[in-house]
């Protein structure tokens, strides 16, 4: 094991001389600072501060926009085309749905969503925020309004319906041809043009009708998706029941495969006014018998075009029509109708339907189908009864005082809030006569007439 060194001892007399401290290490020589890399950090140190300022105060208007607003209650504004971010703020502050102008303007501009700020008609919910409502104008969230076409109006009806509409702009640069519309409800914004609206109606039409015809039975004696849509306007002005439709359609399609007449009540109309409208009354016995292209008691098959604009189901009734024998059907007095394979049991529901009539004129109520634009079934063959009066009908128009009696596959329903046909005046009478087909006692004797001569027309009699 090693040992420590060993140190002499001192002398007791040896003095102890003191140590010189040692010396300070040179200054370094201090360097001069830039004056650019100064002002580079007086810059950074600034834009630190500034930063965090505007990201306090960022973080407050965003904390303060999603805050509920003023509005007390739903509000629905229009905000004009040319309204910028200026404009659209101090709307909004003048309809009470903000409180600052600047605070909307500076988050529309921070958000990037100045610029697709979008005019229309919004609805704006009670206490919305400031961030709901600057989304509302952004994304275009409008409201939609809704304009309903029924089934069954021709198109100049449809025209009329959209002309009325003060929230559609522009015009119709042309009307639809007959049966070229989709009765639907269509949704729209406010200033959406009437065109627009026709364009979206024609389309659909296409398409449904390429759909529907595209699922045809091959047996159908229609030939052409023209042709589907005449029978399915003639369809839908028959009966207004759902449950009806493919049953009317099967009496129609019975009558194309024996070669019978139609014998139509709404063609016999439409080829008195066109695309006008109704008659708003019953029809008579001259107009029976008045030759015109669409008259379906003087015509063969098919008139030459659609009498109005059929929805989707009669078209779809047509091509699954009901595989039934059925050749007429008349008016129950409940809304439906009473359908027959031959003429005896037709005339049976006739006078079944007149029972009911009459029992609803002595009770003073309304005809259960108005007798609006349609011929009177006749009653039995040995009887004679009242022949209602239109309410329309002028007293001294010696070939309307008087309609005819009239058997037809099928009367048309009466159109809602239209004057009825059912009250006649005492002692007014007609002389009954049987137009099916087939029978003695029709009065067009089965025969087709050429409407382009006149001489083949048979003449009416009074």
């Amino acid at each position: 094991m090693s040992q420590p060194p060993r140190v002499a001892p001192r002398s007791p007399n040896e003095a102890l001389k003191p140590v010189a401290p040692p010396a300070p290490p040179p200054k370094a020589r201090k360097r001069r600072r830039s004056p650019f890399i100064a002002l580079l950090s007086g810059l950074f140190t600034t834009a630190l501060v500034l930063a965090g300022a505007l990201g306090g105060g960022i973080a407050y208007l965003d904390s303060r926009s999603k805050a509920p607003g003023p509005l007390a209650t739903d509000r629905v504004l229009i905000i004009p085309k040319e309204h910028g971010v200026t404009e659209i703020a101090d709307l909004l502050q003048r309809e009470g749905l903000i409180e600052h102008p600047w605070a909307f303007k500076v988050a529309a501009y921070t958000s990037g969503k100045a610029a697709s700020l979008k005019a229309g008609e919004y609805l704006f919910k009670a206490r919305a925020s400031q961030k709901d409502i600057l989304d509302v104008i952004a994304e275009g969230k409008a409201v939609e309004h809704s304009i309903t076409i029924p089934e069954g109006l021709t198109s100049e009806q449809i025209m009329a319906r959209l002309q009325q509409n003060d929230m559609l702009a522009g015009d119709v640069i042309q009307v639809p041809r007959e049966g070229a519309i989709l009765p639907d409800t269509y949704k729209f914004q406010r200033g959406s043009t009437r065109q627009a609206i026709v364009d979206r109606m024609t389309r659909d039409q296409r398409r449904i009708l390429n759909e529907v015809w595209a699922k045809r039975p091959a047996d159908l004696p229609i030939k052409t998706p023209a042709e589907l849509v005449i029978l399915a306007s003639i369809v839908e002005k028959e009966t207004g029941r759902a449950d009806e439709r493919p049953r009317v359609a099967g009496v129609f399609i019975n009558r194309l495969n024996r070669k019978m007449k139609l014998q139509s009540d709404p063609t016999i109309v439409y080829g008195l006014v066109g695309g006008k409208g109704t008659l708003g009354r019953g029809i008579t016995r001259p107009e029976i018998t008045q030759a015109t292209p669409y008259n379906t008691y003087v015509i063969e098959g098919l008139p030459p075009g659609p009498i109005a604009n059929p929805g989707r189901a009669a078209l779809e009734a047509v091509v699954n029509h009901s595989r039934t024998k059925d050749l007429y059907f008349v008016a129950d007095g409940s809304g439906g109708h009473a359908f027959a394979e031959s003429l005896e049991q037709h005339n049976r529901n006739v006078v079944r339907w007149r029972q009911v009539e009459s029992a609803r004129r002595e009770a003073g109520r309304p005809s259960a189908d108005g007798g609006v634009d349609r011929a009177e079934p006749p009653p039995g063959p040995d009887q004679r009864t009242e022949a209602p009066r239109s309410d329309n009908q002028a007293a001294t128009a010696p070939d309307q005082a008087e309609p005819e009696s009239f058997p037809v596959p099928g009367n048309r329903r009466a159109a809602a809030g239209q004057p009825g046909a059912a009250s006649g005046p005492a002692g007014t009478r007609a002389r009954a006569f049987d137009a099916s087909e087939g029978t003695t006692r029709d009065p067009l004797l089965n025969k087709t007439f050429d409407l382009n001569s006149p001489k083949q027309v048979p003449p009416l009699k009074p």
